[in-house]
């Protein structure tokens, strides 16, 4: 990590925005994936309708993979998958219909998928103006941030053998410790704090999940600050004030596209930003105990129905 990286990561600003992406993403070409570089291989992408997992979902097929975009309304999606059969003529989609917050859907749609799988990309993501439950009733976040994908990647972890497993995070973790309250049931709801925390244990769990899928590669990665569908729609304000600033779908894409088409020996169960091994805290009030993390991991495969 170089010192103008670090000082991108640590100034937050100008590293989460369309200046820190451009700045460090000169160094990239002789590293980036080569052209078929996912020939033949299957990758799923969870949240693909739009933004980021449209534009991961495209990154992804014009390396060479066939790309099953996963999304909560097959319908609302038919539109999103005519743009990119139109943007990547040659490349092969499938749209596969299921609410990854559902955990019964996730089992259903589980059971459809039994091809090998190079890569599992979860990056639906949901920000509820007040707290929701899902049909087992659970907070919305946290079923779509870390139950439904803990148990799509159980569910299909014989396809995954050797593969890969990223998590879609934020930025926004880092101010949030690991929640006591998973489910968010003791204190005012408060939609950008419920995003966060559930991101923040996406971003915990990740070196437990990598153990427990060896030799599955897994990773969490953030974006950045991306301008999208849904950050117009949970933060507005947010949007307005840094819209000159922000990244476009595709350079937040990035990293989750180099994480699953790159050749490098990576370390699992590691936190990434711009295609560089993260810190996953900067401030001491965050930083949990072991015991805490296993609590949590504990609550949430019991929640998600992983034995």
């Amino acid at each position: 990590m170089t010192v103008l990286d670090t000082l991108l990561d640590r100034s937050v600003i100008p590293g989460y925005t369309k200046l820190g992406y451009r700045l460090r993403s000169r160094t990239w070409p002789a590293n980036d994936p080569a052209l078929g570089a996912l020939q033949g291989k299957t990758v799923v992408v969870t949240g693909a309708r739009s933004g980021l997992g449209k534009a991961t979902a495209s990154g992804l097929a014009a390396l060479g993979a066939t790309v099953r975009l996963v999304v909560r309304d097959a319908g609302k999606a038919a539109r999103a998958l005519a743009d990119l059969r139109g943007e990547i003529p040659d490349a092969t989609f499938v749209l596969d219909e299921c609410d990854v917050s559902d955990l019964d859907a996730v089992r259903r749609y589980a059971t459809q998928l039994t091809q090998p799988i190079h890569a599992l990309i979860h990056n639906a993501g949901v920000m509820p103006a007040k707290r929701t439950e899902s049909p087992q009733g659970h907070e919305l976040t946290l079923a779509t941030h870390v139950l439904g994908p803990l148990l799509l990647t159980e569910l299909l972890r014989d396809q995954l053998e050797n593969g890969r497993v990223i998590l879609v995070a934020s930025g926004g973790m880092y101010t949030q410790p690991l929640p006591t309250d998973a489910e968010y049931r003791d204190a005012p709801y408060k939609p950008a704090t419920a995003y966060a925390r559930t991101k923040r244990i996406q971003v915990a769990l990740t070196p437990l999940l990598a153990t427990h899928l060896a030799p599955t590669f897994v990773a969490t990665m953030h974006p950045g600050w991306s301008q999208t569908p849904g950050l117009t729609s949970s933060l507005p304000l947010f949007t307005k004030l840094t819209r000159p600033l922000l990244r476009t779908p595709a350079e937040g894409a990035d990293t989750t596209i180099w994480l699953t088409a790159t050749t490098h020996a990576l370390p699992t169960g590691s936190f990434w930003h711009d295609r560089q091994n993260r810190p996953t805290h900067y401030l001491n009030r965050t930083r949990p105990e072991p015991s805490e993390v296993q609590a949590i991991w504990r609550y949430c495969l019991d929640a998600a129905g992983v034995r």
